[in-house]
């Protein structure tokens, strides 16, 4: 596993910071229903998520935040994930979307990729993530991960991810991914 802020490389999956280029596509995942359903409403445009990207890549350049694209290796994008909140400790992993364009194991691997980044690059200590209640995929997945519960709302459940839980795993994840590659 290749990795830097810039680009991190898997068996299957690669992550790339977005560009404004990358706009229209981030508002065709925004705007579809079938992914769309846990997720915070979308106004305006195709043009207004340009300008949002323009914005966010002064954040970036300060490291506050950083907004990746999730590219098959052959390079067909099939979703997003973002790092931003970043204080000394932590980051808050989200804005997760993955499509139908999406290989095998994705879920596992983008995760596995974004966390890295945030862990090992970023150095922090533990991942804030948040998901929809009625979001039981992704609920049950972070569970799967070893994600902690810290409180409920009426609408999320707030978890937290430790570094040490991550690289216990680490190896695990990354033997799965590497077999679903050769077969």
């Amino acid at each position: 596993m290749q990795s830097t802020l810039t680009r991190i490389e898997g068996p299957n999956l690669t992550l790339r910071l977005i560009q404004p280029e990358d706009a229209d596509y981030v508002y065709g995942l925004r705007m579809n229903p079938a992914y769309n359903q846990h997720l915070s409403q979308v106004q305006g445009t195709a043009e207004d998520q340009r300008q949002w990207i323009e914005r966010y890549k002064t954040r970036e350049a300060d490291g506050q935040e950083f907004y990746y694209i999730i590219e098959r290796n052959d390079g067909q994008p099939c979703g997003v994930v973002r790092l931003y909140d970043l204080d000394e400790e932590s980051f808050t992993w989200g804005s997760w979307i993955l499509d139908g364009n999406k290989p095998a194991k994705a879920a596992l691997e983008s995760a596995v990729l974004s966390f890295a980044l945030g862990f090992n690059v970023l150095d922090r200590e533990f991942a804030n993530v948040d998901v929809r209640i009625e979001n039981k995929h992704a609920r049950a997945f972070y569970q799967r991960l070893g994600m902690i519960e810290t409180s409920r709302t009426q609408t999320d459940i707030f978890f937290i991810y430790p570094r040490t839980r991550f690289e216990a795993d680490r190896d695990k994840y990354i033997a799965i991914l590497n077999v679903e590659n050769k077969i």
